[in-house]
């Protein structure tokens, strides 16, 4: 699928077509990341907002949006990201976009350093790294018809398309699910659904290699979110696309992704494959994501599931924890965790992790046992029910209630006439003043 790509804008290959299509050099050159291989490769990643007050607006501290991240994304995978709002998650992806200028680190894109490069220098690379946005109401011009919209990429490049831009505008508007004839509509006219189409269909306009998606689906309903899940697979077995999923709804992220990294206050806290990360958990804070998922399988009803809910509140990025950041709110936290950072170790193939104490893995700090009084009450576990858990609760005690008068032998019967005492009108009783 790739070299087909590749080779239709090659001038080489169709001279006949060279003089209607201005191509950047950038795109002339074939995909180096085969199937699996790097194609994207982020190193110590970080990303600080200055705070900046006074007169004469002198730094006085700064926003740790993205901290450290290293990790990379093979050609032809999809890789999600979760973690609560605030962690860095969208920061991250602008970063890999290069729609934010890093404060250090390294963003390498098949094998070609683009931490830093111009606008210029950069333009060739827009074609092949897109990026979807989060909201679909936002990200588009409402004083430009669809057809501007997604036919903008080809301009900005300076590619005619082969039958006119019209016409590739429309088979795009088709291939993701619209209609044709909307190439003259305006945004206002559309569903928040077919406005997340639109903005897939002006992210693929070029046929890009790497797509970061910022949370597609979380403006949309559940119905809508299918459907947009469902096309983004579709999709990228069609034209060999390699993701980058950002979301908070983690029963979407199991559905589409093949690795999972889990991100908390600008750090990755573990990343591995989706099914190792949601069999075994190995940070507690993932572990604890995991715990709220509902699981809508009818043969697990009436089994019970504890859930670990989270005392206190995310502590600010402006002054973050020292040590593990999440030591704060975790149940396993001990001295080690208030004074040393986790290294981002592999424990297990493909299985990363930076805990001290991690869950299904050998402790990596086993002389330290004594636990911070904040990690005695850093959760509460509920024990989750169903309705026929109780109904089966309550028809087991009914038994014993009716057994308990007859084995209790120090008192004697009531008489067979006095009737039980009723307690509809005792309540009737206590509310009535007289």
């Amino acid at each position: 699928m790739t070299e087909k790509r590749d080779a239709a804008p090659d001038a080489a290959a169709v001279p006949e077509k060279a003089e209607q299509m201005t191509i950047p050099e950038q795109s002339k050159k074939p995909s180096e990341a085969k199937a699996g291989e790097t194609l994207l490769k982020v190193e110590g990643l970080v990303k600080h907002f200055p705070i900046k007050k006074g007169l004469l607006q002198r730094q006085v501290a700064a926003v740790q949006a993205v901290d450290g991240l290293t990790f990379d994304v093979r050609s032809g995978e999809t890789l999600g990201v979760v973690g609560e709002s605030g962690c860095g998650k969208s920061t991250m992806g602008r970063l890999i976009t290069r729609l934010l200028e890093p404060t250090s680190g390294r963003v390498e894109f098949e094998g070609v350093d683009i931490t830093h490069l111009g606008t210029a220098r950069m333009r060739p690379l827009r074609r092949d790294v897109q990026m979807i946005f989060q909201d679909p109401y936002s990200s588009l011009n409402p004083r430009h018809t669809i057809g501007t919209i997604v036919g903008a990429p080809f301009k900005l490049q300076g590619v005619k398309p082969e039958g006119g831009l019209k016409k590739t505008v429309q088979e795009m508007l088709e291939r993701v699910g619209l209609n044709p004839e909307h190439y003259n509509r305006y945004p206002h006219e559309f569903s928040g659904g077919q406005r997340q189409r639109i903005g897939i269909a002006r992210a693929l306009a070029l046929k890009p290699k790497l797509v970061v998606a910022d949370e597609p689906v979380s403006a949309l309903d559940v119905s809508i979110q299918a459907q947009v899940v469902n096309l983004l697979d579709d999709l990228q077995d069609e034209l060999g696309l390699t993701y980058v999923i950002i979301a908070h709804d983690l029963s979407v992220i199991r559905h589409v992704s093949d690795r999972i990294a889990v991100m908390y206050l600008g750090k990755m806290v573990e990343l591995a494959d989706r099914k190792d990360l949601y069999t075994k958990p190995m940070h507690p804070y993932t572990k604890a994501l995991l715990s709220a998922v509902p699981v809508p399988d009818p043969k697990r009803r009436g089994t019970k599931s504890d859930r670990i809910l989270l005392r206190g509140d995310v502590p600010s990025p402006i002054d973050p924890p020292t040590g593990c950041r999440f030591h704060t709110r975790c149940w396993k936290a001990t001295e080690i965790c208030a004074v040393k950072e986790p290294s981002f170790l592999t424990l297990e193939p493909s299985h990363q992790v930076a805990c001290h104490h991690p869950e299904n893995a050998p402790d990596q700090a086993p002389e330290d046992t004594k636990l911070l009084s904040v990690a005695r009450e850093a959760i509460d576990v509920v024990t989750v029910t169903t309705a026929a858990d109780e109904a089966e609760a309550e028809a087991e005690a009914a038994p014993e209630a009716e057994a308990a008068p007859a084995a209790d032998t120090d008192e004697a019967p009531a008489p067979a006439s006095d009737p039980a005492p009723d307690p509809a009108p005792a309540v009737k009783k206590a509310a009535d003043p007289e």
